[in-house]
């Protein structure tokens, strides 16, 4: 490796929690092999294995929509409580592949120091009425990069997207838009989010590139659930500094080749 500065620019990755057991052992090396020349830095979800820890996380009532018809789960003490014991698990299966590759790796709690929240909406409709809910979800409000003390090639850092407001309670916060947070706070040039789509679609019709202002009104007039929520972490992204984001379900070479899924830039 050269040592150039390029080279400890990180690329920021967020494994989406309802595809990680579907990735191949080939994604997985082919993540690998881009790591070696690249730090890495891993953002994952929890979807799926919340949903299998308890049945109650399958039910729809988990989910809220507040005033402005964003999605949020509704997190309380014991949420966070399963959250960290299923991240840890999920954890330690993330870093074993990857140690299996060849590549170091390092778990770090968000809500260590390293993300921090806003003051979280209060209001949510349930029963088709708004109500005051007390739910411990918060925007990021700043990313402290320097928890992330090894970003260097050959290793990993997988972070988990808690985080700690200002009152110091440990808070959920949306995965997509911690990892557009973490990659504009390192000066990432790529944000990658793995999904289990192929690409961003649009009247039915795969999209292959994409500019944020599009991208942005996509979002707010036709695009739902994960989606919509993965546009507004792009066009975070991106208004961080970030040059790119990629969303799609294909080993990470491809994704940032173009030769599939969904790129989004700033122009």
């Amino acid at each position: 490796m050269s040592g150039t500065s390029r080279d400890r620019t990180p690329t920021v990755v967020k494994l989406g929690g309802s595809c990680l057991d579907d990735l191949a052992e080939s994604w997985w090396d082919d993540l690998a092999r881009h790591g070696r020349e690249h730090p890495l830095v891993l953002v994952h979800g929890w979807s799926r294995p919340l949903r299998e820890l308890s049945p109650r996380y399958r039910d729809p009532s988990a989910i809220l929509r507040d005033r402005y018809g964003n999605q949020s789960r509704w997190t309380t003490p014991e949420v966070i409580a399963d959250i960290k014991a299923v991240s840890a698990r999920l954890g330690e299966e993330v870093i074993g592949r990857l140690e299996r590759h060849g590549i170091t790796a390092e778990r770090l709690l968000g809500s260590d120091g390293l993300v921090h929240a806003g003051e979280g909406e209060r209001w949510w409709w349930r029963n088709k009425q708004l109500v005051e809910l007390e739910n411990l979800v918060g925007p990021i409000t700043a990313v402290d990069p320097s928890r992330l003390k090894n970003l260097q090639p050959g290793h990993a850092c997988l972070v988990t997207p808690l985080a700690r407001d200002a009152g110091g309670r440990e808070v959920n916060t949306d995965a997509d838009r911690a990892a557009a947070a973490l990659a504009a706070a390192t000066g990432a040039t790529d944000l990658v989010l793995v999904t289990d789509v192929a690409h961003l679609l649009i009247d039915g019709e795969p999209v292959s590139r994409i500019g944020a202002r599009a991208a942005a009104e996509f979002r707010d007039k036709g695009a739902t659930g994960g989606m919509r929520k993965k546009l507004r972490a792009a066009g975070e992204a991106l208004d961080g500094g970030v040059d790119r984001v990629v969303i799609g379900s294909a080993p990470v070479t491809d994704l940032l080749a173009g030769r599939t899924g969904t790129v989004i830039t700033r122009t």
